[in-house]
């Protein structure tokens, strides 16, 4: 295994992070993980060098409110001594933030079913334009502090999903020790996107990088894209080549991969035990471009997702909306996609709620008809 310093902490980690979000599970019940799989994919993992496992309050749970199975489920995992040899991560859930006491309700319940002492890296979950003026309003950087130096938690730091702008903001607000982001490249210009990531990395920050493979989505590339790799003749799968391409960035710290299957774990350490940073061939890299541009030329909605368009009255969150839409084109229409938008319709609204108000139209830099595109989201996904 690999390692790499993890910005001013100063601590090595692996360049490979376990992330705990898509365990394998039982009867398709996200609460029921399958304990004897996911433990001994978890062990195989740390026995081979990784020593990064990252979770977080909801996962594996029916939804946001709740803590979910992961952590629990993790407490098991990293008995028999395994705690010891790993760092562990896990997340304030901001969005039910209301008070500065509920982020000392939430840390020292995750302590609790985590069955640790400490958390040595803790972020703050999923922090956008809703959720940051609340935290800071509450007293975010008091809580970390007292965190800090009551032991609670060793490094503070904090997960992303919002525009390079606000970002910038939350970077400069509160000495954080390290951010998550996500990063593959398809993204490369999405939210925080790579002006993000070398930002970060000249602020000290030690850089996380979730999604590298679009939720799988990169793994199982469509067949042109395949075909793209076979005419090459690299003798790398699509996986390799996708988490290669994000390694290959020297600001990356490590790279979490939400592994479902024993043979997940295997492939992903043996790609991570070559993964140095600058180390892809200039055919490497033609290739990724060429995939990239079939990608692009895939795409039906021109939305870069920068949410200009937002908050609809409706509570449709319509750049969701777009992206899922876009990954059914792109990718041959993943079974996975139609999940994807029922969860986010839940969360907030599906598209046939849309009024036709235009008031989106009207803030969209991209000119985007965006109420005859929601209506196209609607025909194919309800």
């Amino acid at each position: 295994m690999l390692y790499r310093k993890f910005g001013k902490t100063g601590e090595m980690v692996s360049v490979l992070g376990f992330g705990c979000m898509r365990l394998p599970v039982i009867g398709n019940d996200p609460t029921n993980i399958d304990e004897k799989k996911a433990i001994n994919m978890i062990r195989y993992a740390i026995d081979s060098g990784v020593n990064y496992v990252d979770t977080a309050y909801p996962y594996h749970g029916t939804g946001l409110t709740h803590g979910g199975a992961s952590e629990p489920f993790l407490a098991k995992a990293l008995m028999d001594g395994y705690r010891e040899r790993v760092n562990l991560a896990t997340k304030l859930p901001s969005w039910l933030i209301k008070t500065r006491a509920d982020m000392d309700k939430y840390l020292n319940e995750q302590l609790e079913r985590l069955e640790t002492d400490v958390i040595d890296f803790y972020l703050v979950h999923s922090l956008n334009k809703d959720v940051w003026p609340g935290l800071k309003e509450a007293g975010i950087s008091e809580f970390l502090d007292q965190a800090i130096k009551d032991g609670r938690i060793k490094y503070a730091g904090f997960s992303f999903h919002d525009q390079f702008d606000l970002f910038k903001e939350i970077v400069d607000y509160y000495h954080w020790s390290f951010c998550q982001i996500q990063y593959n490249y398809l993204d490369e210009d999405f939210q925080a996107g790579k002006k993000g990531l070398e930002y970060a990395a000249q602020k000290g920050l030690g850089v996380v990088i979730m999604e590298p493979l679009r939720g799988g989505n990169i793994a199982n590339l469509p067949k042109a894209a395949k075909a793209v790799i076979d005419r090459a003749d690299v003798r790398k799968t699509p996986v390799e080549l996708a988490l290669r391409w994000v390694w290959n960035h020297p600001e990356v710290s490590v790279v979490l991969s939400g592994m479902t299957a024993m043979e997940h774990v295997v492939e992903n350490i043996k790609v991570a035990r070559e993964a140095q940073a600058n180390s892809l061939t200039a055919q490497e890299m033609k290739i990724i471009d060429q995939i990239k541009n079939l990608f692009k030329e895939r795409i039906k909605v021109n939305c870069t997702g920068c949410s200009y368009c937002m908050p609809c009255p409706e509570g449709i969150n319509i750049p969701v909306c777009f992206s899922t839409y876009n990954d059914y084109w792109v990718f041959d229409a993943p079974p996975a996609a139609k999940g994807m938008y029922e969860m986010w319709a839940k969360m907030g609204a599906p598209a046939s709620k849309c009024l036709e108000c235009g008031n989106c139209e009207s803030h969209c830099p991209q000119s985007i008809a965006i109420r005859d595109e929601l209506k196209r989201v609607k025909e194919l996904f309800e």
